[in-house]
């Protein structure tokens, strides 16, 4: 599975993604410009002591990522998208790309991959454009797990391992 991040501006949201990338074994794709220093504390607090385990690679555009992984289904998370994010069959191998925080995801998106652009349903008429992007990214990478054989390999064991947090991340 693949989270692909258009533009990232907060760093705390980029962080708890990163570390649901680390537990899940999703590769994480950011696409420049960052709102962000990736030495950034916040980022890193967020992901706590993950990110040795993060598969991660930076593009200087989305289409650059979009034409590496051209094989794989692609899906657009987007609030002005009207097909479910539910109503689609993800593999293994799907690209999710989410879009910035402030923003979404470019015009050009929405044109070109209408058909392939999804939802997550919100309340009509509400003050509120979109959920959060760390949350958003939550819903659909578990949905895209919950859609595999076998939980896409996820465990529902609880591990052995709780050593104790770095102070640096307290």
């Amino acid at each position: 599975m693949h989270v692909v991040l258009y533009e990232p501006e907060i760093p705390g949201n980029t962080g708890n993604i990163s570390r649901l990338c680390a537990v899940t074994g999703c590769h994480l794709h950011l696409i420049r410009p960052l709102g962000f220093n990736t030495d950034d504390k916040s980022l890193k607090r967020a992901g706590l002591d993950y990110w040795h385990l993060l598969d991660i690679d930076y593009y200087d555009s989305l289409q650059e990522c979009l034409e590496k992984y051209k094989d794989h289904s692609q899906y657009f998370l987007t609030s002005k998208a009207t097909k479910g994010y539910t109503q689609v069959h993800y593999d293994a191998g799907s690209l999710l790309v989410f879009g910035r925080e402030t923003s979404g995801l470019p015009d050009w998106v929405h044109e070109q991959y209408a058909g392939q652009c999804l939802r997550i349903p919100m309340l009509p008429d509400r003050k509120a454009r979109c959920l959060n992007l760390s949350s958003s990214v939550a819903i659909v990478v578990y949905e895209a797990f919950r859609q595999q054989p076998d939980f896409g390999g996820l465990s529902l064991v609880p591990t052995e391992h709780h050593g104790t947090l770095n102070s640096q991340y307290r």
